[in-house]
């Protein structure tokens, strides 16, 4: 089997989540937004995607996406221009399911 059809293998929820966030890996990542229509992955995106992270490593839920704007001396609006929204930036992080109330302000972002 390759690489791409081992990505395309990765489970996902009904709201396109990692149902296994374990198995998240930069292909993984790569492959997520290919399917968020996201296109290839710049610096930029990795900034944000390592930021989110980080994030919920330390804290265990999303960060309010305008302070990882502001950390990264970036308007507000710019995890929306590379990701369309922020859930996808959440998707593409590999990170698990926030639950209803942080989907709807991370969908609405």
């Amino acid at each position: 089997m390759s690489r791409t059809q081992e990505r395309l293998d990765v489970e996902l929820d009904k709201d396109s989540l990692l149902l296994h966030p374990e198995v998240w890996n930069e292909a993984v990542a790569t492959e997520i937004a290919r399917r968020e229509g996201i296109g290839k992955l710049t610096d930029e995106h990795w900034e944000i995607i390592r930021s989110l992270r980080e994030h919920y490593a330390k804290f265990g839920v999303a960060p309010a996406m305008s302070h990882v704007c502001r950390r990264h001396g970036k308007d507000r609006h710019w995890i929306h221009d590379l990701f369309h929204t922020c859930l996808s930036a959440w998707r593409v992080a590999g990170l698990p399911n926030p639950g209803e109330e942080a989907k709807a302000y991370l969908n609405d972002m």
